[in-house]
């Protein structure tokens, strides 16, 4: 199912960490008209009417990956204006650190979106300069930079 992306929608994301810092958690998305390689997402979702960013992220990570959320730390906001498949896309997004409790599995993770859509989701290393897929919220770099250093 596709999403409608004819208004700014307002999302909320976590960098969550590995065990040892040394990677954090996102979700691997196939290949787009823009990225043939596919790209890497962070984890979490749209904020619902009525509900705080807070809540949102809280929420997502439970429906998404079953786990809770520790020491979770509100970083700032991203504006991010992309293209998807050749259409306009714009959000706003809250973005978050925090640890996962449990934590996904080194390899063969999934999470399940809210469409009950089933996303592999694996380990991006912090220091991603050799990774080949882009990250979005494409904002959240230099955010994820300041956690790692």
């Amino acid at each position: 199912m596709s999403a409608d992306r004819s208004y700014i929608r307002v999302k909320a994301m976590i960098v969550a960490p590995n065990a040892d810092s040394s990677a954090h958690l996102v979700s691997r998305n196939a290949p787009t008209s823009e990225n043939p390689l596919g790209f890497d997402r962070l984890i979490g979702g749209s904020v619902e009417l009525g509900e705080t960013h807070k809540a949102a992220i809280i929420r997502e990570v439970d429906e998404e990956l079953g786990a809770r959320i520790l020491d979770l730390t509100h970083l700032g906001m991203i504006e991010s204006i992309f293209r998807y498949n050749g259409e306009l896309g714009h959000e706003i997004v809250a973005l978050y650190s925090g640890r996962l409790i449990p934590l996904p599995a080194d390899e063969d993770g999934t999470l399940t979106e809210s469409d009950g859509s089933v996303v592999p989701v694996v380990w991006r290393p912090f220091d991603d300069a050799d990774v080949a897929v882009p990250l979005y919220p494409s904002g959240a770099n230099d955010w994820i930079r300041d956690l790692r250093s």
